[in-house]
């Protein structure tokens, strides 16, 4: 089945690079944003989010006139949906952008088309898309009641990429394709099939999707695991780092490393779907995510010790204490804040010290807004290394194995674990 045209709906994270790899194999395509200011950016050739080769591949897609951004949907032959999918409170999922996205398209199908969730999504999201489209065109047949002769074609296909790695890991790494009916899954398929390299895998729609949330809950059960950890040893006295670089040794061991949370849009959320689809069966699952929603609580409140610390030794007044945080981004070497453990750590200590913290966050130009509000300056690594209290959340490369001189009145945090040797004076 031949796609010439593909329209990819929500030029994030996922659906950007998605759009340049196939633009880059000679496909038209046409990326839709609500936001005109990233349909301008990307219309020039550029690109709003920090992804390696990003740039180039995206300049190159539409100085050749492989690529074009626009904010109303256009018709084409495949349709891909790559929209946030967010939480509501009570941690339930919010399937608005997915419902937004179907209705806009809904007036540009026509028969022989193929639409293709890839948002990470509850299960069964993707028969609730068909169905919001099916309300918008019963012009149309769909598979829910059409079965394998339905005029449009409906299916999942989660994205499985790590930040940093995003255009090799899209053409490289298998694809799990859960098609509404067998002919659905074949035409995804074909479709993924212009770019990846990998093995094509098919299942059905719910699979699919259930599939994308097992594979971050069993991260998050491991990250809890490694966090639940570190805090046991801060309270026996243990070095945690040393403890699991010994357990490690274990032919059948391989615990991860603890942080200060976890965050994305991903490991963060994905977990959330699954317990309030079924929260008397999700008990682990459940345990996991509080764990780590709770972990970075508990780094505030170590450098609430670490303030009253310096105090006692009469260093300085409480409110003359400054504190600096390096890595704002969600994990390292990256950009994006979403969900971000430091972000939300830097956020809540600056509500206890307002006017005393300060971030450093090598890989954003500007201050974010929520930085602004609470009046938290972006400043160098140097100045930041000037401060009472230093806390390292995010192992970025720019200060791996960075050793640290600290002070009689100094004291330094490491949730990373990174920071190879510490001289104090006291």
């Amino acid at each position: 089945m031949s796609f010439d045209t593909i329209a990819v709906v929500g030029l994030g994270y996922i659906g950007l690079p998605t759009a340049a790899v196939f633009a880059s194999r000679k496909k038209w395509v046409v990326g839709v944003d609500i936001n005109p200011d990233t349909v301008n950016l990307i219309n020039r050739g550029e690109v709003h989010i920090v992804e390696p080769d990003l740039d180039m591949l995206v300049h190159a897609a539409v100085t050749e006139g492989y690529l074009r951004a626009t904010c109303e949907p256009e018709a084409a032959d495949a349709f891909l949906i790559a929209v946030p999918t967010p939480f509501k409170d009570g941690n339930e999922p919010d399937l608005a952008f997915i419902e937004a996205a179907s209705r806009a398209i809904a007036p540009r199908l026509k028969p022989g088309n193929l639409v293709v969730l890839e948002s990470t999504s509850p299960v069964g999201a993707t028969e609730q898309m068909a169905a919001w489209l099916a309300e918008e065109r019963p012009d149309l047949t769909f598979p829910q009641s059409a079965g394998e002769e339905s005029d449009v074609r409906i299916a999942h296909c989660p994205e499985r990429v790590l930040p940093g790695h995003v255009l090799r890991e899209l053409v490289h790494n298998d694809r799990v394709i859960g098609g509404m009916t067998p002919r659905c899954s074949r035409a995804a398929v074909d479709l993924y099939q212009t770019f990846v390299e990998g093995e094509c895998v098919v299942t059905t729609a719910r699979t699919a999707e259930m599939c994308k949330l097992t594979e971050n809950s069993f991260r998050d059960l491991n990250i809890a695991f490694a966090n639940e950890l570190s805090i046991i040893c801060d309270k026996q006295g243990i070095d945690v780092w040393e403890l699991i670089r010994l357990a490690n040794r274990h032919p059948r061991v391989n615990i991860l490393q603890p942080g200060p949370g976890v965050g994305g849009h991903c490991i963060a959320v994905d977990p959330w779907f699954i317990v309030s689809q079924t929260p008397d069966e999700a008990r682990l699952i459940r345990t996991a995510r509080e764990v780590n929603d709770g972990k970075p609580r508990w780094v505030v409140e170590k450098v609430k010790s670490l303030v009253e610390e310096l105090v006692a030794k009469e260093c300085k007044a409480r409110k003359k204490i400054r504190i600096a945080f390096l890595g704002l981004a969600f994990k390292a070497n990256i950009d994006d804040l979403r969900e971000s453990p430091a972000l939300a750590i830097t956020l809540s200590t600056a509500e206890e010290f307002p006017g005393q913290v300060v971030a450093v966050e090598p890989h954003i130009d500007q201050q974010p807004k929520p930085l602004l509000e609470a009046n938290i300056p972006l400043v160098s690594l140097h100045e930041a290394m000037q401060a009472d209290i230093v806390v390292l959340l995010v192992d970025h490369k720019d200060w791996l194995n960075l050793p640290l001189d600290v002070g009689n009145c100094q004291r330094l945090l490491d949730t990373r674990g990174v920071i190879t040797s510490v001289s104090a004076n006291d």
